[in-house]
Parts: C-alpha cells; sequence; structure tokens
C-alpha cells in the first residue's frame, strides 16, 4: 500500500468511465473487471475495452455478489444468473417474476431468496428450501460448514440445508437487512431497518447492539484479519472493533474518513487495515485505520457511491455510482 504521506492524491490514477446506468455492483471475476447494471447488463473488460453482456433482459438486477470466480446477479424476473470473465453466462434459477431480494455464494454453493422462501444449492445442484417468517432481505453463508443465515423481521435464522429439523433463530425485534458472518464465524452481524446494527456471539448467542446511526447501514466490511468491520450509514465510515470475544461491547468505534457527505459504501483492502470509502456526493477516498490518513481517489460530483471492490492482491479498486459513472483505480507500485 501507497504511503499516504508520501501521496497527496490517487485521482489521476483512476481511470474514469460512464457505464451507461446504476452500478449494482463490481467485482474483479478472473482479474477482469465487472460491473452488474441495474438495466439487466454486465460489463466486463477495462475502462477502454469493455464489452457489454445481457444477463437480464428486459428485467432490472437488483442484487449482485462476486467471488472472484464469477459473478452471480438476481433480477426482478426471477432469475438467478451466472456470468464468468469470457462472459459465458448459465442460468442457477428462475423464480418466475418474483424478485430476488438476496443472494450468497461460497465456492459451488449458492443461496437465493425471493420473499419468504430461501433456496440453496450445493456443489451437487440439490436445491433444498426453507420458508422464512417473513421476507428474508438478507443472505450469507458460514465461513466453515453448509450453514447459512436468512434475516427477516425480528431477527435472523441459522440453517443447515442438509440437516432435517428446526434451525436456530436469533431473535430482536425490528426489521433485519444484510447479513455479514466475521471471517472466523463466530459473530454474525446484520443492519436494520431501525438505523443500526445488531449483532450475535454465535457461542452462545448474546446479543450485540450498535447503534448511534443517522441513516441505514447497507454495507458492511471486515478487515482482512476478522478484528473490524467498516460499516456505512454516517458521515464517516464508522469501524467497529472485533478483536475480543465480546466484539464491540464496552468499545467505542473508530471513524474515518469524516467529512459532511453520507457515506454509502465501504471496502477493506484485502491485506492491509485500509477502508476504501465511498460518499452521497460521489467522493471516494482510503483511510488508512492506523492513524486515519486519507487519500483521494475521486472528486465530488455525479450522485453516490453504489459499488467498491478491490482485486485480490489489493493493486486495484473498482468504483460505481448510481448515475453510471464507474472507474478503476490502479495503485502505483
Amino acid at each position: 500500500m501507497t504511503d499516504a504521506r508520501a501521496t497527496a492524491s490517487l485521482t489521476q490514477h483512476a481511470r474514469l468511465f460512464e457505464a451507461g446506468a446504476h452500478v449494482v455492483a463490481a467485482a474483479f471475476v478472473g482479474g477482469a473487471p465487472m460491473f452488474a447494471l441495474a438495466d439487466g447488463a454486465v460489463l466486463i473488460g477495462e475502462p477502454e475495452d469493455h464489452r457489454r453482456v445481457v444477463a437480464h433482459p428486459d428485467a432490472v438486477i437488483l442484487t449482485a455478489i462476486s467471488d472472484g470466480k464469477m459473478l452471480l446477479t438476481g433480477g426482478d424476473d426471477g432469475r438467478v444468473v451466472a456470468i464468468q470473465a469470457d462472459g459465458a453466462s448459465r442460468e442457477i434459477a428462475d423464480e418466475k417474476g418474483r424478485w430476488i431480494d438476496a443472494l450468497a455464494m461460497r465456492g459451488k454453493a449458492y443461496a437465493w431468496s425471493a420473499g419468504k422462501q430461501v433456496r440453496a444449492r450445493d456443489e451437487t445442484g440439490t436445491v433444498k428450501t426453507w420458508s422464512a417468517p417473513s421476507t428474508a432481505r438478507g443472505l450469507a453463508f458460514q465461513p466453515k460448514g453448509y450453514r447459512l443465515a436468512a434475516t427477516h423481521y425480528n431477527g435472523a435464522t441459522l440453517w443447515f440445508p442438509k440437516v432435517e429439523g428446526m434451525p436456530q433463530t436469533l431473535e430482536w425485534k425490528g426489521a433485519h437487512l444484510d447479513a455479514a458472518f466475521s471471517p472466523d464465524g463466530r459473530f454474525l452481524v446484520t443492519s436494520m431497518q431501525e438505523n443500526a446494527l445488531h449483532g450475535w456471539r454465535l457461542a452462545d448467542s448474546r446479543n450485540m447492539r450498535m447503534t448511534g446511526y443517522p441513516a441505514k447501514t447497507r454495507s458492511l466490511s471486515w478487515s482482512h484479519d476478522g478484528q473490524w468491520l467498516a460499516t456505512s450509514g454516517a458521515d464517516a465510515a464508522v469501524v467497529w472493533p472485533f478483536k475480543d470475544k465480546d466484539g464491540p461491547m464496552g468499545k467505542a468505534p473508530r471513524e474515518c474518513g469524516v467529512r459532511q457527505a453520507r457515506v454509502t459504501r465501504v471496502a477493506f483492502h484485502p491485506k492491509a487495515l485500509v477502508v476504501a470509502i465511498g460518499y452521497a456526493d460521489g467522493v471516494i477516498l482510503l483511510c488508512r485505520l492506523a492513524d486515519a490518513a486519507e487519500i483521494p481517489v475521486r472528486d465530488p460530483g455525479g450522485g453516490p457511491v453504489s459499488a467498491l471492490s478491490w482485486d485480490a492482491t489489493g493493486a486495484r479498486l473498482l468504483f460505481g455510482l448510481e448515475t453510471g459513472a464507474a472507474g478503476v483505480l490502479n495503485l502505483p507500485a
């Protein structure tokens, strides 16, 4: 990672272009930049040389995720589609026009939700279904074992698709949205409709409240060592400590990149304690956790940042905005 004290700005290293539609998600797949767009298409390639693959004809991409090997998209047409770096695509599921609310993937296992229905597809292609008590808004696979977390009203449920019996319910009043396991699998954290985060220590189901946000937190990113969780929803990236057994309980979070604009996206560097932060006014900057040093990546303008994603080495950063502006940052050596 370049020393912030020696680099005043990285804006000159960012290659900008117009993606043509709201950027729902961005990811490096097989080393190639990919942008999932709200108009149903996926852009593959560099800013100067990219192609457009229509993954959801006459439909909107609502959600997309990637594991670095493929991009998984879910649309308002009810389809879940896997796209490779070469543009090849295949349909994973078709929910017949029911909106795909959430996606999760790990290896060759996939999960998706449409309303209350949560489906998990294992590496053999076997699909299991579980019905949530209300619309399942967020999904996440636990790092180890074939176990899925699904968020819903009044909590989250932990489900083993291959095991018969009742799933484990983690209760907390309110509407739970996104789900994120800590890298070591000790904690599950959810964002909430009530401008807060909630977490559980899975060993004993202890509740963890993380409040004080002025807006909803819809972007969560764990540090590579699993000791920090960066979040959006305030005028800075709020970073909670998770090193100790009690997680963030009794500890104050750190704030990175304080500005007079709401943070909309966060993405921790894959190898360093540096977080990329995107704001509602289009600004993107990097902030080093150790000393809060900041490096600008993108100047204001163009609307809220809606996508941020590092490559596996941490040498490149993808970004996209709701207005269709996009770019690739190549960090100088």
